[in-house]
């Protein structure tokens, strides 16, 4: 494997593993080499340590959940649009459990990270264009959405919710709810 190791198969490799342990942060470089059939050493060919890996694996996390959630509103407007991004950000996180955390840190100005989420505001901002929402009112109420989905997701993925009650029927209810605020600003 180590002749046609390049970096995008290093990090696909190391976002399977973090997903596996629940927690990028506990992804070993020494582990990862193991599992690339590669020694610690040969990794730096294709990732600048632990801090080039994590790096590598924010833009790998934040451009598939760019894709999927433009993939989830493509020809849907307003209500639909909305609906369809926050089940798929749910999902993926739920998919992606150990790299889910590197999505919601901001990207530092000019950089990939930065890049990748101007466009995926810049698709809500198309959508919350569909209610009427423009310029700063729109930003707040991206930054409302993304609260709303972070929480939920990240209580539940922490098991935070422990009633015998339907999660799934208690999000639908919460992006409504939102929504229907939404509709009335």
């Amino acid at each position: 494997m180590a002749r046609d190791l390049t970096k995008e198969k290093v990090v696909q490799k190391a976002a399977e593993l973090a997903n596996e342990l629940g927690d990028v942060h506990q992804l070993k470089l020494k582990d990862l080499a193991a599992a690339l059939d590669i020694k610690v050493p040969s990794l730096y060919n294709h990732v600048k340590g632990s801090a080039g890996l994590i790096d590598a694996l924010r833009i790998h996390a934040l451009s598939e959940l760019s894709g999927i959630l433009q993939d989830a509103m493509v020809g849907k407007i307003s209500e639909e649009a909305l609906v369809a991004a926050a089940q798929s950000y749910r999902t993926f996180a739920h998919a992606n459990p150990g790299i889910y955390q590197l999505v919601i840190q901001a990207g530092e100005p000019g950089s990939e990270v930065e890049r990748i989420g101007k466009n995926s505001l810049s698709f809500l901002l198309l959508i919350l264009g569909s209610f009427g929402l423009q310029g700063d009112e729109a930003l707040h109420v991206v930054r409302g959405f993304r609260s709303l989905l972070h929480g939920f997701v990240s209580l539940e993925l922490a098991g935070g919710f422990g009633l015998d009650l339907d999660l799934d029927q208690s999000f639908e209810r919460l992006i409504k709810d939102y929504i229907s605020g939404i509709q009335n600003l």
